[in-house]
This record gives C-alpha cells, sequence and structure tokens, in this order.
C-alpha cells in the first residue's frame, strides 16, 4: 500500500527526515511515534503529496506518489490537526461540503454521523461540540468517501480517557472492513493497543520498526517477574522454565495478588534508544 525507501527532507538546511524507509501492506495500521517536532507530520504531508521531498522514493497504490490520480487521491482520506472543520455549520452541513467535493451522496451523511456516535449532533453548530465531538466529526469527514488508506495525525491527542477508548474503537472497525491506517502518535499505550507494527521516530531518524510486543521483547534486558503477594510482599524472580514451579506452588495458595514482567514499555525502549522521554508515563505489562 505504501513504499518509502531511503527520504530525505529539509527546511532550511535543517534535515528534518533523513533516510526514512519502510513498507506498509494492505489492510494494516501502522503507527509512527515520536514527540512533537520529531517530523511524523512533515512525513504524512510527503506520503500524501502535499510536500515536496529532497530525495529517495514514496509509492503509494504501487505507484510514485507525484503520479497519483484524482481517483487515486479520492482513496485516501486524511485527518490532520482537526482542519476542514467550518465552525458555523452545522455537523451535517460540514459533511454535505465534503460531500459534494468528493461526489458522494448526501445519502451516506446520516449514516457516516451513526457510525461515529454523533446521530444525534447532527443539527449542532461545530462551535458548540466538546473536543471529542470534534474530534469524531473529523472522522466522519475522513470517511464520507470510504477511502482505502487513511491518515490519521495524533488523533486522540488532549481527549479524554473515555473518549480515546471510543475513537479506538472506530479505527479498529475501519480496519476490519479493509482500511490501511497511518497513524501518528506520542501516546505509546495507544500504540501498543492499536498498531500491527510500529517505527519509532526521533530527530528525523527511524530508530525502531517492528511490532510493539517484539521491540519490547527485544530490549527486555532484566528478564525478571515482579509477584506481589497477598502479605504485601514483592519477590522479584528470574524469567526462566525452573520459575515455574514456585509460581505454581503460590498460585495454588491463593498467594499471588498481581503478576508482571519486566518486559519494558514502548515509552522505556524510546528512552533508551534516544534519551528522550515522551509524555506518556510507564505503565507495566500486565498479565
Amino acid at each position: 500500500m505504501i513504499r518509502c525507501n531511503d527520504v530525505y527532507k529539509s527546511f532550511s538546511g535543517k534535515t528534518v527526515l533523513s533516510g526514512i524507509g519502510f513498507d506498509i501492506g494492505d489492510g494494516e495500521i501502522f503507527g509512527l511515534l515520536g514527540p512533537s517536532g520529531a517530523g511524523k507530520t512533515t512525513l504524512i504531508k510527503i506520503l500524501t503529496g502535499q510536500l515536496e521531498f529532497d530525495s529517495g522514493e514514496v509509492s503509494v497504490f504501487d505507484k510514485d506518489v507525484s503520479a497519483l490520480s484524482g481517483e487515486d487521491r479520492k482513496n485516501i482520506g486524511i485527518m490532520m490537526d482537526q482542519f476542514g472543520v467550518y465552525e458555523r455549520l452545522s455537523c451535517i452541513d460540514n459533511l454535505k461540503i465534503f460531500a459534494d467535493i468528493y461526489g458522494v451522496s448526501h445519502d451516506r451523511i446520516k449514516s457516516t454521523l451513526e457510525q461515529v456516535g454523533l446521530k444525534e449532533a447532527g443539527n449542532k453548530p461545530a462551535s458548540t461540540l466538546s473536543k471529542g465531538m470534534r474530534a469524531r466529526l473529523c472522522l466522519a469527514r475522513v470517511f464520507m468517501h470510504a477511502p482505502k488508506l487513511i491518515f490519521l495525525d495524533e488523533p486522540t491527542s488532549g481527549l479524554d480517557p473515555q473518549t480515546m477508548r471510543q475513537i479506538h474503537k472506530i479505527i479498529l472497525e475501519k480496519k476490519k472492513e479493509g482500511c490501511t491506517i497511518f497513524l501518528t502518535t506520542h501516546n505509546m499505550e495507544e500504540a501498543h493497543k492499536l498498531c500491527d507494527r510500529v517505527a519509532l521516530l526521533n530527530e528525523g531518524v527511524i530508530v525502531e520498526n517492528e511490532a510493539p510486543d517484539k521491540i519490547c521483547r527485544k530490549y527486555n534486558h532484566q528478564k525478571t517477574i515482579k509477584l506481589h503477594l497477598s502479605s504485601g510482599e514483592d519477590l522479584i524472580i528470574p524469567h526462566e522454565s525452573k520459575s515455574a514451579e514456585w509460581i505454581g506452588r503460590l498460585l495454588a495458595a491463593g498467594s499471588i495478588e498481581t503478576i508482571h514482567s519486566s518486559e519494558p514499555t514502548l515509552e522505556t525502549v524510546f528512552l533508551e534508544l534516544t534519551g528522550r522521554k515522551l509524555e506518556e508515563d510507564e505503565a507495566c505489562i500486565t498479565f
């Protein structure tokens, strides 16, 4: 679906992207992770043909990105920083504009609003929507023309946990429908939950590119298991086969309250590789 090979981009002599390369297959959710200013939005603009790059190769739908036809572009949906919302217009009228741009029947508007949980808000002006509802309206605009390839640039940034879960559910439903999704985020928990593969981007360079679980296992240097017992005691034991019998006895006795592996999060891996901390706090992997 997307191929990016040795891509470089500079602004005013400063290199923003350096040797970027990856492939994204059909129906995959690919996450590009990194802090603000790492080059995530720049890369989206390159992949969608909004911005020229200095060197390298970029193809979308097995075509050079510069050669995409109008019909190809209709198969791309983009959500970037909640742009494209007209404040004085209702949700329905906002979607009518984009339906007309893409040549889509207005009959799709009601079902699209229902899909993102805005069925009852159709006549509300966009200016009166909460931040979470605005984010869902932006998703509705992206989904209106049923694109095969969707770019979501930090779609849950600044949202409360409940709204975030609702948007995650919508994204996973689009994957089930066969959409390929390119997601940028600095939320490591979100990436771990949603993405088939993630690329860690730091100062314009991809420092890792693999499935989230594989990345975490690769950098699991400690290889220990932490047991929290009902007595209040914490035990740290080796993550190896000979510990299984001991854990089994404790479980049989009802002595274990929680078990955690030492496997790091994407956040801690990123910190190890770059020395830079992302915005989310480290969380334990719980079994």
